[in-house]
């Protein structure tokens, strides 16, 4: 079916304590192409340069990663530091909620009542998002489906339906 790249499917906040210090981890969703990285105060290299590596490590795309620390009363030196940003970094991508990130273009289409059932088993199979349906003298249908996925879904639809049904591509 459809391919695109895993993004994150919400904001995830998770916490780790390092000596006394708090790092918490957000991840976001990041629409964006840019790299960009800070220390923001802490000792040159310590903080936005781990991070950074632990992101380029894995393979969610569009992401946002903040890790904001909580001075605990106690140094952790470079060494420690580096550690306890890499771990935060680490704790917070393997926490979030993923999604595939694909085009997606709306679809729409009327059916006879007696349609509707097998019809809308095929919203599920062809990866359907955003479906609303109005119910009146026949169903109206619009959802988002992956662009990979459009042809096939209308060609089993006029299969299905013997050419009753007539899907459109809206966009």
């Amino acid at each position: 079916m459809a391919f695109g790249y895993v993004v994150p499917a919400e904001m995830y906040r998770t916490e780790i304590v390092v000596v006394n210090s708090r790092f918490i981890s957000t991840i976001s969703y990041g629409k964006s192409i840019i790299e960009s990285m800070s220390d923001d105060g802490e000792p040159s290299g310590t903080a936005g340069p781990p991070v950074l590596a632990v992101l380029r490590g894995v393979d969610i795309g569009d992401t946002l990663v903040i890790v904001t620390r909580y001075f605990g009363g106690t140094l952790l030196g470079t060494g420690g530091l580096v550690r306890a940003y890499t771990e935060a970094a680490q704790a917070g991508l393997a926490g979030v909620r993923t999604q595939r990130k694909i085009e997606r273009k709306m679809v729409g289409f009327d059916a006879p009542y007696t349609f509707y059932q097998p019809l809308h088993k095929l919203l599920n199979e062809y990866e359907a998002v955003d479906v609303e349906e109005t119910f009146a003298g026949d169903v109206t249908i619009t959802a988002r489906f992956p662009v990979d996925n459009i042809e096939p879904f209308i060609a089993h639809v006029i299969d299905l339906t013997s050419g009753v049904v007539q899907p459109v591509t809206l966009e």
